[in-house]
């Protein structure tokens, strides 16, 4: 017989006010036609019985006998004697060629957005490779991740839960959790958090689509680092907000040009621990300028610390949220690139009045995040697995970026210049050849190289073109490989554009 729907869609046939004027047969056997056009029904798949599609359909055998000749007679079903009636084995390749011709119409027409919708789409999201090559920024070293230990972890968590680690959890995050990111952000960022202040989300991207929705409406002004993470651009354009650019120096965001803002901007995005991507600090008189700022305008700082585990030379400086005294600061925080991507987990440090309304909002999006991984994370913490992980990835990665330097000064010094940070899993470069930006990133690519223009993150159109080398993911002899092949085909697309 057939599934409920399909014998609804055939009735919805027989009722059709616009196909009364056909005999029933005629409507019964288009009906079923254009289930079989639409794949629904596929070939080889058995139809009902003459006598039971009568009983379902409450019309005479003769009639679905009529449906299926004519069926048959066009090709669509065959008629095996003793066996019944079956959808057509001939019509496959013809019927998938119409549904990829109707489907490619569907998929060339514009589709019909909300302007929200529009700006997302047109943003083109943030994308991440599934499998990374070099030099893919913001990619961490998994394949030394100790996943032995992490699968031990969890394994308790499943035995000491047991079913209730399988219900849904606490849309603010699991409190073992929040208590330990709590602990974490206070000892490790100088932060002032408590366990009722963390929102656990899947990502700082999350997390800032929920701050720029919640805090902010269409049309509202916010300023935002040039140059700056694409993904907190793109989620501001998004939400429909006027980001205004603001020039980064050796010293961080300018606040001077924040501070004399007569428009009465509402917000301030900004990685002040490690600017992305120059690296740079903001210096403390200015962090200490915005808070009081953000404070007179009841404004907001959204803190983006994206990366600050890792840190190769100096002290990592405290963070802004635990400097400001008025609670206008969010601090936001991810666990994908100091463990591992898929984890998705990150975290808000909010100010106490936004706790509700912005875990209200979450539970819009995906209703909390994923229980097991939560307290498998909070056991990996406590337990001085996370700290210990941490201690040795950043000397990896220390080692990793002492060799992609080198290899750069070696092989590619006649096309960039490198600027060496002093923290994060990315090391920005700027050309200092004739080849444009798109040029050597199309040249990488011919040779399996993935780079990402500087100039994506610019808002003004004087910034220098180059590119960011991520370095975390890759050994010093993958890192050598690709440099080498970088410079292989820099130098060949340069006496191709000479000659």
């Amino acid at each position: 017989m057939f599934k409920h729907s399909q014998l609804e869609s055939v009735k919805a046939w027989l009722a059709h006010p616009a196909h009364a004027a056909m005999p029933l047969h005629a409507r019964i056997q288009r009906a079923i036609r254009q289930m079989i056009l639409d794949g629904a029904l596929g070939s080889g798949k058995p139809l009902p019985a003459s006598r039971a599609l009568a009983a379902s359909l409450g019309v005479s055998r003769d009639t679905i006998e009529s449906a299926y000749t004519q069926l048959h007679a066009e090709g669509f079903i065959e008629r095996r004697v003793g066996s019944g009636s079956f959808v057509a084995e001939m019509t496959e390749f013809t019927l998938g060629l119409r549904r990829s011709r109707r489907d490619a119409l569907m998929r060339n027409q514009a589709p019909n957005l909300s302007k929200r919708g529009a700006a997302m789409f047109n943003g083109g999201g943030v994308r991440s490779m599934l499998t990374p090559r070099p030099f893919t920024h913001g990619i961490p070293e998994t394949r030394t991740f100790p996943i032995q230990l992490w699968e031990r972890l969890e394994r308790q968590v499943l035995k000491d839960y047991g079913t209730k680690a399988l219900l849904h959890g606490d849309p603010q995050g699991a409190e073992p959790l929040r208590r330990t990111i709590a602990d974490y952000v206070n000892l490790e960022r100088g932060a002032r958090a408590t366990a009722d202040r963390v929102l656990v989300l899947t990502s700082s991207q999350q997390a800032m689509m929920l701050c720029a929705n919640m805090l902010l409406d269409p049309g509202d002004r916010i300023f935002i680092e040039d140059p700056a993470y694409h993904g907190a651009r793109k989620a501001f354009d998004a939400a429909g907000l006027e980001c205004v650019p603001v020039q980064v120096d050796r010293q961080g965001i300018v606040v001077e040009l924040i501070m004399d803002d007569p428009r009465g901007a509402k917000a301030v995005s900004l990685t002040p621990s490690h600017q992305f991507p120059t690296g740079a600090k903001l210096a403390l008189d200015r962090r200490l300028a915005l808070i009081e700022w953000a404070a007179r305008r009841q404004a907001w700082l959204m803190e983006d610390d994206y990366d600050s585990e890792f840190h190769y030379s100096g002290k990592p400086t405290a963070c802004v949220q635990g400097l400001d005294p008025h609670d206008r600061t969010i601090y936001i925080g991810t666990f994908t690139k100091s463990l591992f991507p898929s984890l998705r987990i990150g975290y808000v440090v909010l100010p106490p009045q936004l706790v509700k309304p912005m875990t209200v909002a979450r539970t819009l999006l995906d209703g909390h995040t994923a229980q097991i991984p939560q307290l498998t994370l909070a056991r990996f913490m406590d337990g001085g697995h996370f700290g210990a992980h941490i201690r040795t990835m950043r000397g990896i990665y220390a080692e990793r970026l002492e060799a992609l330097t080198s290899l750069v000064e070696q092989h590619l010094s006649a096309f960039v210049e490198a600027r060496v940070p002093m923290g994060g899993l990315q090391m920005p470069c700027v050309l200092t050849c004739d080849l444009s930006e798109r040029a050597v990133i199309e040249a990488g690519r011919r040779v399996g190289i993935e780079l990402f223009g500087l100039s994506a993150l610019h808002a003004s159109d004087n910034a220098k073109a180059g590119f960011l080398m991520g370095f975390a993911a890759y050994t010093p002899e993958e890192l050598e490989v690709a440099v080498k092949k970088l410079a292989d085909v820099l130098r060949s697309t340069v006496q191709h554009k000479a000659g």
